[in-house]
């Protein structure tokens, strides 16, 4: 582990979570923790899937040492997250940020259009450094694909690219990027609705004026195909659990392997070996986001046995508390379980 990314001994966050964490949302986050410490402890694997604005809102601060650390193996994201990752990279002294936002205008939003930014919540992407800088790069890696005809998954085009782009002065710290240490680490990940994205667009953009084909990018059909033999891999014992930020389809997508195998290829699969989903959408009818659980148990997704927590919470706030109090416990193992023990016979 990096410098940045090794406690001396002490463990503030892990800590602060035992003390504190006892009841409500509070309660469900300091049990997840711990569901999700003994799971890695006892050898076995994580997989993410991560939905809304988290590259944008930096998050990579915390998931890229988590990556390096082996906390996590294996990732389901939107080709939104994907590509502000790396936008965070290249750009990120030319965001602006904008905290008064809620108060906002359509007139004080169209002066930031006017300005090329896109606004995310309180945050702003630059069109110039961000979209355009990175156009420059990734449009001739299609326009080559396309000669030679190499066809490849929509995120190893960023797998390649942002390994070129993190040796290079950024603006951006590369310890802080996600995708960089995933890409690194070459973690298997999937990409599911990636034309839901402004590298999506672009790409389409392309290949309408037929200056690449469509043929260049796997379908998401591939995707799934090749995401058996990857979850067959992942799930050896003692299996692999599902970590999920919001819902849609970068949730939907992978978790949805397990029955496939199941019904569809009918050979024997592990069910999912743990879940926690954090999401603010409260229970409602229909909702993706808003389902609890075990309804996930009639889908043959998920089984009584399988730990489960739902956390209803702003993601910004809970994930980079778990995964530093994860990254603690990874760094003194001992210490660590010293500590939950003593705190598991407070209670």
């Amino acid at each position: 582990m990096k410098g940045s990314e090794r406690h001396s001994g002490q463990m503030p966050i892990l800590e602060f979570l035992l003390r504190h964490y006892k009841n409500f949302n509070a309660r469900v986050t300091r049990d997840a923790t711990l569901a999700y410490w003994r799971h890695i402890e006892s050898g076995g694997r994580m997989f993410w899937a991560m939905a809304g604005a988290m590259s944008s809102a930096q998050l990579g601060i915390s998931l890229a040492p988590a990556i390096r650390a082996g906390l996590v193996h294996g990732l389901s994201v939107t080709g939104a997250n994907l590509e502000e990752s790396l936008f965070r990279l290249v750009a990120h002294d030319h965001y602006r940020d904008f905290p008064d936002y809620r108060y906002f205008t359509k007139e004080d939003d169209a002066r930031i259009l006017a300005a090329q930014m896109r606004r995310v919540t309180d945050t702003s992407i630059p069109e110039d450094e961000a979209f355009r800088a990175v156009e420059k790069i990734l449009v001739p890696m299609w326009q080559e694909a396309d000669r030679t005809g190499k066809r490849r998954f929509w995120h190893e085009y960023f797998f390649e690219l942002i390994q070129t782009i993190g040796t290079q002065p950024c603006s951006g710290s590369p310890d802080e990027c996600w995708l960089l240490a995933a890409a690194r680490a070459n973690l298997p990940m999937v990409v599911p609705g990636y034309e839901d994205s402004t590298f999506g667009n672009i790409f389409a953009s392309h290949v309408k004026t037929e200056e690449c084909s469509a043929h260049i990018v796997k379908s998401g059909i591939e995707a799934m195909a090749w995401f058996y033999d990857e979850y067959d891999r992942l799930s050896a014992d003692p299996g692999v659990g599902f970590f999920q930020i919001g819902g849609g389809i970068a949730g939907d997508f992978p978790i949805c392997v397990v029955p496939s195998i199941k019904y569809d290829l009918q050979q024997p699969v592990k069910p999912w070996a743990y879940f926690c989903q954090i999401s603010d959408s409260t229970t409602s009818y229909g909702s993706y986001s808003g389902a609890t659980p075990n309804e996930k148990i009639t889908w043959d997704k998920l089984t009584p046995q399988t730990p489960m927590f739902v956390i209803e919470s702003d993601a910004t706030i809970v994930v980079p508390l778990m995964l530093n109090a994860l990254l603690e416990c990874r760094s003194d193992p001992a210490t660590a379980n010293a500590m939950i023990a003593a705190a598991s016979n407070a209670c």
